[in-house]
């Protein structure tokens, strides 16, 4: 990029050679299009009737799934407008758990919406604020039309857990799973006053192939991928007093190298006698504290597992670190970081602790903890992709069950809300006035591709279901504002009655975080890639002097 300095002059190098530039439309429709890719690559995903993606990556490891973003966050995105999509997505899934693929595809819809305004010549920053003016009135919309939830609606709560897991590959086991979420996070949620505060990080999720998914339970307790270190110890603890270290149970390396010179053999049988005692030493802290079970987040050296066997304790290594936290917040134990410093204060408790058969590998559960909110649930499937399947259902079943929890409202479900807004939107746009009532116009618009998506993938005419919903909720009917897509009877139906329905945060959340990328895409005028600069030819700026060779063409005077 060079700018001209008048007559004569030099042009003056800006941006290094190679930079790529592209700016106003030019740059706002490539941002348009890469978003709209996305957007596009989710959309056939929608609903009880949405396909699934085989995802394939450069290891060759397959994930087939119909979660937006998983799909999203498995494919390799590389444009940077792309990569704001994405990461709604993954927004969308941090604060609801449902709703990426829905929240990807409207903020395509916005998007696509606005080319097509700045095509009339109307400014990115009217559009964009006009967006902002139609995220925030929607948000008031949809909280009007929601209705209240409690704790004791279990039916409901269940059924907001399955419309979640709609077109999720869990082979008919829906209501089983929607079951065991809502027991899940009934036992983990904490009330303060009149709010419920769900942490479903408590609600630990093991999964192990093998057997159906009819399989998976529910532990009142918490399940560690792991195995006792000896065959020698028991394989049931019966009142355990658990002891919880962040340190090896080995001999200490040195830090800086050091030799030991051993002249004969009596020096050697004596530092093998030390080493033997330091590691017994050890031992006998663990057995003084009281403790007859133990979990190390490092090593436990062999002649350490003997003894521990020996004296009677239980043992388990490398743990996770968060399996650690688990533990200690269940059984009320402290994870000491010396062993010099265990005491009983330090020491969990628990009922049992058991190495128990799951599939083809074995497990410790521990159960009957300190504390009462320690849950965890062990899926089953018949192949590692169902297994992860199932864990991803129910992932999305926990956060929805624990935000409608947490809100204590919920909204009907299969576009009912989203048809609302759109009429709702298109008349607070007459309103409004100047040319922020042509975004307004374009947000109620957009907000049509949720039930539009969800018929064309149960194979309807996307626009007949689209009129009939529109002429249900124009009808002044009570329950007008409840009217969605009935996918199997192909018309509109009243959706609470039928049980399809979603926290009222996922709505609220997949409308402004797809307003908000929408936005920031319509604002960018100019992007600017640059290019790494290519290494230095080797020798530095000598390389140059290889030129010299030229000097042979002087033979040339021979003609």
């Amino acid at each position: 990029m060079a700018y001209g300095m008048g007559q004569g002059q030099q042009p003056i190098i800006v941006l290094r050679e190679g930079t790529e530039r592209s700016k106003d439309k030019e740059a706002q429709y490539n941002n348009i299009a890469a978003a709209r890719a996305v957007a596009d690559a989710v959309k056939s995903t929608l609903g009880p009737k949405g396909m699934d993606k085989m995802l394939v990556d450069s290891m060759g490891d397959v994930v087939i799934t119909n979660d937006g973003v998983t799909i999203l966050k498995e494919i390799d995105v590389q444009h940077p407008a792309a990569k704001m999509v994405v990461e709604i997505a993954k927004t969308q899934d941090t604060e609801c758990g449902d709703g990426t693929t829905s929240s990807v595809i409207i903020a395509g819809e916005l998007l696509k919406k606005a080319e097509a305004l700045i095509e009339q010549n109307i400014h990115p920053t009217i559009i964009a604020n006009g967006y902002k003016m139609a995220a925030a009135e929607a948000i008031r919309i949809l909280d009007t039309i929601a209705v209240p939830i409690t704790s004791d609606d279990t039916e409901k709560l269940k059924r907001v857990a399955m419309t979640a897991m709609t077109g999720k590959s869990v082979g008919g086991q829906g209501e089983f799973l929607a079951e065991l979420a809502v027991k899940a996070v009934r036992a983990v949620a904490e009330k303060t006053g009149n709010k419920y505060t769900v942490d479903v990080d408590n609600i630990k999720v093991e999964k192990r192939t093998g057997g159906s998914i009819a399989e998976t339970e529910i532990i009142e307790g918490i399940v560690i991928d792991k195995e006792r270190v000896h065959p020698r110890m028991a394989t049931q603890v019966k009142k355990a007093k658990i002891a919880l270290l962040s340190v090896p149970m080995e001999v200490k390396k040195t830090e800086v190298d050091a030799k030991i010179q051993i002249r004969d053999p009596s020096q050697m049988q004596r530092f093998l006698d030390e080493e033997e005692a330091v590691l017994k030493g050890m031992v006998d802290q663990v057995a003084a504290s009281g403790a007859n079970v133990v979990f190390c987040q490092k090593g436990i050296d062999d002649l350490v597992q003997h003894y521990l066997a020996k004296a009677g304790i239980f043992a388990a290594r490398r743990l996770k670190e968060s399996d650690m936290e688990k533990i200690a917040k269940a059984t009320g134990g402290t994870i000491v970081g010396k062993i010099d410093n265990l005491t009983k204060n330090d020491l969990g408790v628990a009922e049992l602790v058991e190495q128990r058969k799951v599939g083809e590998n074995d497990m410790i559960f521990i159960t009957g903890c300190k504390n009462p909110k320690a849950i965890s649930i062990v899926v089953r499937g018949g192949t590692e992709h169902v297994a992860d399947e199932v864990e991803r259902s129910l992932h999305d079943a926990l956060r929805v069950i624990g935000v409608a929890l947490e809100d204590g409202k919920i909204v009907p479900g299969a576009g009912a809300p989203e048809i609302e807004l759109s009429l709702r939107l298109a008349d607070y746009a007459s309103t409004v006035g100047g040319r922020e009532q042509l975004a307004i116009e374009a947000f109620a618009s957009a907000m049509e591709i949720i039930p539009w998506a969800l018929a064309e993938n149960a194979g309807l005419d996307a626009i007949d279901m689209v009129i009939q919903l529109k002429s249900a909720h124009e009808k002044k009917a009570a329950n007008a504002k409840n009217m969605g897509l009935d996918l199997d009877a192909g018309k509109p139906a009243d959706m609470l009655k039928a049980n399809i329905i979603e926290p009222l945060r996922v709505k609220t959340q997949a409308v402004k975080s797809a307003a908000e990328v929408a936005n920031m895409i319509l604002r960018i005028d100019d992007v600017i890639a640059s290019k790494r600069a290519p290494p230095a030819p080797p020798g530095g700026n000598d390389g140059m002097g290889g030129m010299g060779g030229m000097g042979g063409m002087g033979g040339m005077g021979g003609m």
